[in-house]
């Protein structure tokens, strides 16, 4: 019986498991190993690196981190979730069942990003997600927005803000809405419709793209909005934690406590403004109210 259970090994769950780990309580992390912070190769906005630092580097050094405090790390795939008598009781996809005082949902939110393998090694170097996160990369630079029907425009229209310099490829030829469309007129976007045949990449520098019909766009940076992300929010859902209508679980703003008693929650999985940073601080602020709550059971 572990002190926290934490399932998800990302940001916001490794802040948390290094924090707990720091108050001497016995905590495991489930760990799926996949997600936005093991494929994203750098990150731009994050206070102390201000030439960029790779999800995957942040994942290895707070494993490592956590490690030193005796959290322990599995990895595999959470399947279920349920209440017990005297904690929560989480199955992995393996059959192995794991059980907690408390538990920590960080699970996170997942990007549909094409089958392209010419993608991968792009992503957060030439090719975005977030125009929050990375919109200042694309500053004055001949950009290709990949996506799909409202989406992709919204998203076109959004880097305006930061260049004049923009293609939307509308992949999937979804319908795009009249007044967007007129909008991406007014500003000068090029809009073109047609399935992507190919990703034109060197290793990490996006160069454009080739459609089925053979025509070839290129740009210096690239921006992806598909629409329909993963909220995965379905151990929740299991447990009975209220949701928002877009699926993102609903916590208290000051302890990240969930509706349900001893069921917290932290990241992309609870912030619509899903950043790396507001991840480390969810799961330090989940962590200091487990801390707390752990506190209390011992005292009784």
């Amino acid at each position: 019986m572990y002190d926290c259970l934490i399932v998800g090994g990302g940001i916001a769950g490794l802040q948390a498991a290094i924090q707990l780990g720091r108050y001497d309580h016995n905590v495991m992390v489930l760990d799926a190993g996949d997600g936005r912070s093991a494929i994203c190769q750098s990150y731009h906005n994050i206070l102390g690196y201000p030439d960029g630092v790779s999800g995957p580097y942040l994942r290895e050094i707070g494993r490592k981190q956590a490690a030193q405090y005796g959290v322990e790390f599995v990895i595999g795939k959470a399947e279920s979730a349920q209440k017990i008598e005297d904690g929560f009781e989480v199955k992995a996809e393996s059959g192995d069942s794991y059980k907690a005082k408390t538990l920590l949902l960080a699970t996170g939110v997942m990007d549909r990003i094409p089958p392209f393998p010419e993608l991968m090694p792009t992503l957060g170097i030439s090719v975005y997600i977030c125009p929050d996160c990375d919109g200042h990369e694309v500053k004055d630079k001949s950009t290709i927005v990949m996506g799909s029907g409202n989406p992709g425009a919204n998203m076109a229209l959004t880097l305006s803000y930061f260049t004049d310099k923009l293609t939307y490829v509308n992949h999937e030829n979804k319908e795009v809405d009249k007044e967007i469309r007129d909008k991406l007129k007014e500003k000068g976007i090029k809009y073109v419709e047609g399935p992507i045949e190919k990703v034109l990449a060197d290793g990490p520098d996006f160069r454009g793209v080739t459609l089925e019909n053979g025509e070839e766009f290129t740009s210096e940076r690239g921006f992806m909005a598909f629409g329909g992300n993963e909220v995965k929010s379905q151990l929740a859902q299991q447990l009975g934690v209220d949701l928002h209508k877009n699926k993102h679980v609903l916590v208290d703003p000051r302890t990240k406590m969930t509706n349900v008693e001893n069921v917290w929650a932290a990241g992309d999985l609870v912030a619509h403004s899903e950043q790396t940073t507001i991840a480390m601080g969810d799961g330090m602020q989940a962590s200091i109210w487990i801390h707390k709550t752990l506190l209390a059971v011992k005292r009784e």
